[in-house]
Parts: C-alpha cells; structure tokens; sequence
C-alpha cells in the first residue's frame, strides 16, 4: 500500500500533583481551551474536555508523527507553565503528576468516552480518582502495582 491510513483517538488521564483540588471553576475552561491550543499547535484535535478539580480526562487524536509519550510531555509541561504564569493557583505553584494513563478509542466508542468524560462530576459522586484511574487500567489491560496508588 502506498499511502498510510490512520485514526488515532486516545483518552489521556492526569492528575494535579498529590492530586490537590487546584483546577477551579474559574481555571477550568482555560485550561481546557488551552490544552486544545497545544493539541491543534502540534497537529491534532481535541474531541472533548472533562474532569474534576484534581484530573483532566481529554478525548483527543494526532497522526503518527507525534509519539504519545511527547504529546503528554508538551500538554502537562506547557500547561503548567502556563497556569503558573496566569499566577492563577495556590501559592506553592501549579503542577501534575508525572505519569498519566492514554488509553486508545475506536471509532465506535468515541461517543461512549466522550460521555464518561462530560459526566465526571455525576461519577465521582460515587467512584474515587484511585478507583476510576484503576478500573480503567484494569478495563484496558495494563498490568499495574496497586502500591503505586496507596
């Protein structure tokens, strides 16, 4: 075949540090306008935004060009040094976890995560960010050591 055919949809989760409620009402929409900005700045779209006041979870796709591991690396750093900029966070600064979790999507379930990702509010009413972010694992395969989340 002489042309490449991709789709590449990924749902990417990451927590604040010590995964502190730092992400207001007030930050929120920015952050996510912003991260939609480092998305498109780097050929890629951003489908849906969501979260809580300590994780974002984005449904989001880029080409092949662009490893996941540097997507990530461009998101969260340009981010929070963005957020520390706007001087818009508590006064130790603004910053996330290091790791993440990026889960890919089919076609078919792109609707399905894009509701989980709108409903987050509704779901953390009964689900912890530790049980969410472990259920996910566990759901898409990935061996885990439960010691990383004590």
């Amino acid at each position: 075949m002489s042309t490449t055919y991709t789709q590449l949809r990924y749902h990417l989760v990451f927590a604040t540090k010590y995964r502190m409620p730092l992400i207001t009402s007030t930050l929120r929409d920015d952050l996510y306008d912003y991260l939609g900005g480092v998305l498109r700045g780097n050929g890629g779209v951003l489908l849906t935004a969501g979260g809580m006041p300590d994780h974002v979870h984005l449904l989001a796709g880029w080409g092949t060009t662009m490893p996941v591991a540097e997507m990530l690396k461009l998101l969260k750093g340009g981010s929070s040094r963005w957020i520390n900029d706007q001087s818009r966070t508590a006064p130790d600064g603004f910053s996330w976890q290091e790791g993440y979790g990026a889960f890919t999507v089919s076609a078919s379930q792109v609707p399905v995560v894009r509701r989980y990702i709108l409903n987050q509010e509704e779901h953390h009413k009964k689900v912890s960010f530790v049980q969410e972010f472990t259920g996910l694992l566990k759901k898409h395969g990935v061996a885990f050591n439960p010691k990383d989340f004590d």
